[in-house]
């Protein structure tokens, strides 16, 4: 099954939806199912390598995206919302997170059996 998780939080925003969202991907990973993540809004920070968890908190999350991307899973991240979104605004994703469009998104939603927005 074809499966897109899209991410719009930031991704340290005193909730674990997130994490646990990541978490959810690895699951389905797991399970044999296509994973593709679309990052968007302040979410766009947690493919940044500039991006650490705030002291106290015990998940890395851009980590935790890395080790997906390192499983298959697709990361696309709104080139858009690179310049207008999140803390760490005009700094470059890391490797593994591609830069892509609002139309790619559409596409994948298309092409997807299940959409989750997170």
């Amino acid at each position: 099954m074809k499966i897109l998780l899209v991410f719009n939080r930031e991704p340290y925003d005193n909730t674990d939806v997130t994490w646990n969202g990541l978490r959810l991907a690895g699951k389905l990973v797991d399970g044999g199912n296509e994973v593709r993540i679309f990052l968007m809004n302040d979410a766009v920070d947690m493919a940044r390598d500039a991006c650490h968890p705030p002291k106290g908190y015990d998940q890395d999350l851009s980590k935790m995206l890395k080790e997906l991307i390192g499983l298959g899973v697709v990361v696309k991240v709104c080139g858009t919302c690179m310049a207008r979104c999140g803390i760490y605004k005009n700094q470059p994703y890391f490797d593994g997170a591609e830069k892509s469009t609002m139309q790619a998104l559409s596409d994948w939603v298309v092409d997807s059996d299940k959409v989750i927005s997170f």
